[in-house]
């Protein structure tokens, strides 16, 4: 009946059909209120559940988490602090019946897979043998938030799980009334499900039939909408996330900070700190785009709704399921260029110290003695968040790097697939090692035996990246060689689809995200013009000089950041980069002259004055450094780092009272942050508050680092020498006799019919 309800509706208007069904439901509603009917329901099941519910205790992290909350150790809240049954949430097959696009999105989409992939199961069913499944409530809280506020995942819990399939479904999303970007790990409250709400604004639970809906959709949008939907904060509740001593019985780990990446990148305008600037985007900016729609919705507007295949870079789940249009989309998404740029750089000849760059700009000429260095330079582009953002153990993005000669012959190769589909260990990789406290990788995501991180190769958003390649032409190698750098990108690692599918299953997609080639003449190469993807000379420069300063090469970074001013010399960053440069170098006197010509080219721009400010502290001039601070956060109320610095300064200057309010202010964007605990517990202190001083002590205490971390990575690095080389921040790729024989033998492999 609602089907035939809605179809006359949609294509014949309301009609005498339309009006009876709603007259009837009506009638009914005067006589049996559904919200109470709903909310008595309700009740008698959470009654049951909390009979023999399991919950886990926060211990020292009460104060963050509180106990007896029904989610722990994930952060899910529930209004009216009490199980929702699963039944109360409307299916996506009932949203479906007018949202057809969004529902074809969705259905290929990760989210809707989000609980019963292989790839997460296999994760997940090892934490819940091991711990119990009441643990299993910390990935869950995100991956199907039914199951978490429903009480289902309690050893004694016998009720339907179909919801299981659906993962993160419409009215999950759709039921949240609020969210937490400080704490991350589904830290959202979730309201009883609610379609509609009636003409006094309250929220009517149930499956209300179509023909009501469209009759009001007001109070359809009212329900369903809110404004935090369109805001990165939403996205935060599960796009961040730590490891709490509740789960792994050790310290408070953080896992990742995608939301903290982008409020600390140049989208979120909420950090002065970036190296390039760009209009404000949103998370939904990026991944939801308006797109046409091909099938009926009345949420389109104008033909165009906001995607719900929210698009990055998940490749694996669609190939699994065999989604080809998801798969088609995600590629392109990952292959329009938009995020990476590739720079094959400069040159160093063999025996010279001198770089030739940057190429394609400057003659050179190579002689017959040819060992070459090449530097590759990789710039996050116009990504919000770090490459890679989550779960860096899983992903695998890489670097490959090759070198052919005229005939085609594989001269040199890193970063290759081996025949076995592992990637070359000695690739340089975006990834991380995460180890237990037996110096072993943590293998299969159990996330709560990691104690370190033996090293962690992202890129973070708005920086660059420098790589390093040394080869050797062989002779009767054909002239010209052709040097090709690119990113590749395969979802997920290997061995860990061998672990998941076993190791016989189809190969899985590997996406090159950005590329770039240069051809090597022996003897005399000129200048060769401009690529249409190649950045200008001077932003060549400026990455360089912004990957070098990460490898905590000073000296070179200075004379990169020279280039920049000297083509660019209105440019104020440039100037601001090379103060960074001499600070970082502990050239605090060296500093203060390019950091006032940037003031000179644009007076009170923040940034500058940041530097400035760690430039007076140096100095003694304590009235300077604070005015300077207090003039960033002014300008930016939630800069991190400003924050930090001023509440150091207030300490330092005897203003404790200043001090507190500044790293509180600095504790409403990251309550994690180490500075802020420490110097809150001494400050507190003194001023006598010590519940205060004991709060921020302990919180202290779980979230420091322990001092035996660094000795399980270098335990797992002593076992692993094929990859301790990607733990030092400057280290070259050389061609050695060892790498040459194993690329020879994968292109060897790759020619095989």
């Amino acid at each position: 009946m609602q089907r035939t309800v809605l179809l006359a509706m949609l294509y014949g208007g309301l009609g005498v059909l339309a009006w009876s069904s709603f007259s009837m439901i009506r009638t009914a509603r005067a006589a049996e209120d559904p919200a109470t009917v709903s909310q008595a329901a309700r009740k008698a099941y959470a009654d049951k559940v909390r009979e023999s519910y399991q919950y886990i205790s926060a211990g020292a992290a009460e104060a963050v988490y509180g106990n007896g909350k029904l989610s722990l150790p994930g952060n899910a809240s529930i209004a009216g602090n009490d199980f929702i049954q699963p039944s109360a949430f409307p299916t996506a097959e009932y949203c479906g019946h007018c949202h057809q696009e969004a529902y074809a999105e969705w259905r290929q989409a990760l989210h809707s897979n989000s609980f019963r992939t292989p790839f997460y199961r296999t994760s997940v069913n090892l934490l819940r043998k091991e711990k119990g499944i009441a643990f299993t409530r910390h990935c869950d809280s995100c991956h199907n938030p039914i199951a978490v506020v429903s009480g289902s995942l309690d050893a004694h819990a016998t009720g339907d799980r179909s919801f299981d399939r659906d993962g993160l479904t419409c009215m999950t999303c759709h039921s949240i009334q609020q969210v937490d970007s400080k704490l991350g790990n589904g830290s959202y409250v979730m309201a009883v499900p609610a379609v509609m709400v009636d003409e006094n604004g309250k929220r009517i639970p149930g499956m209300v039939p179509d023909a009501e809906i469209l009759a009001h959709l007001d109070r359809h949008s009212a329900a369903v909408m809110q404004k935090a939907y369109q805001s990165p904060e939403f996205c935060s509740a599960c796009h961040k996330a730590n490891l709490p001593v509740m789960l792994n019985d050790y310290k408070w780990i953080s896992a990742f900070t995608t939301y903290d990446e982008w409020q600390g990148s140049k989208y979120s305008k909420q950090n002065p700190l970036v190296f390039y600037t760009a209009d404000f985007t949103t998370c939904q900016g990026c991944h939801m785009k308006r797109e046409p729609v091909r099938l009926p919705d009345p949420g389109a507007k104008r033909g165009m709704l906001a995607s719900h295949r929210w698009l990055a870079g998940n490749t694996a789940v669609p190939f699994y399921y065999g989604f080809d249009e998801q798969l088609k989309r995600t590629e392109e998404f990952l292959q329009s260029g938009n995020y990476l740029n590739v720079d094959v750089f400069g040159l160093k000849l063999a025996g010279s110290d001198a770089l030739i760059a940057p190429l394609g700009s400057v003659p050179y000429t190579v002689p017959p003695k040819r060992t070459l260095e090449t530097y590759v330079v990789v710039q996050s582009k116009s990504i919000g968040h770090s490459l890679i953002p989550e779960v860096r153990d899983l992903y695998e993005a890489w670097v490959s790097f090759q070198v052919t000669d005229a005939a085609g012959n594989m001269l040199y190769q890193s970063g290759y697939l081996k025949p076995n589909g592992t990637l070359d260990p000695g690739a340089h990789s975006f990834t991380n090692r995460p180890v237990n406290a037996a110096g072993e990788f943590v293998d299969n995501h159990k996330v709560w035996t990691i104690h370190s991180v033996a090293y962690d190769n992202t890129i973070q958003a708005g920086r660059s990246t420098l790589v390093r390649y040394q080869f050797n032409v062989p002779d009767g190698a054909s002239w010209p060689i052709t040097v090709k750098a690119s990113v590749q990108y395969r979802h997920l690692r290997q061995t860990y689809l061998n672990n998941v599918l076993g190791p016989q299953h189809p190969a899985y997609p590997v996406v090159e995200i950005a590329s770039r080639s240069r051809t090597i003449n022996l003897g005399e190469n000129a200048p060769a013009p401009a690529q249409a993807n190649d950045n200008p000379d001077w932003m060549r420069w400026n990455n360089l000089g912004i990957g070098l300063l990460d490898e905590l090469q000073y000296a070179d970074a200075m004379r990169a950041f020279e280039q920049v001013v000297k083509l660019r010399p209105d440019y104020k960053d440039g100037y601001i980069n090379l103060g960074l440069t001499d600070i970082e170098w502990e050239k605090y006197a060296a500093a203060r002259a390019p950091l006032e010509k940037a003031l000179a080219l644009t007076p009170k721009d923040a940034r500058a004055l940041y530097y400035l400010a760690l430039v007076e502290r140096r100095q003694r001039h304590s009235e300077l450094e604070i005015a300077d601070l207090q003039e960033v956060v002014h300008q930016y109320p939630r800069a991190r780092d400003a924050l930090r610095q001023l509440g150091i300064s207030y300490y330092q200057g005897h203003r404790p009272e200043d001090a507190v309010a500044a790293f509180k202010q600095l504790q409403d964007v990251d309550p994690d942050d180490l500075t802020a605990h420490y110097n809150l517990a001494i400050l507190y202190r003194r001023l006598g508050m010590k519940p205060q001083a004991a709060r921020e002590s302990a919180q202290y205490a779980m979230k420091w680092i322990d001092p035996g971390a660094p000795t399980y990575s270098l335990d797992y690095l002593r076992k692993h020498t094929e990859l301790s080389n990607e733990s030092v921040p400057w280290h070259l790729h050389a061609d050695t006799e060892h790498g040459m024989e194993m690329g020879q033998q994968h292109h060897a492999d790759q020619s095989k019919p």
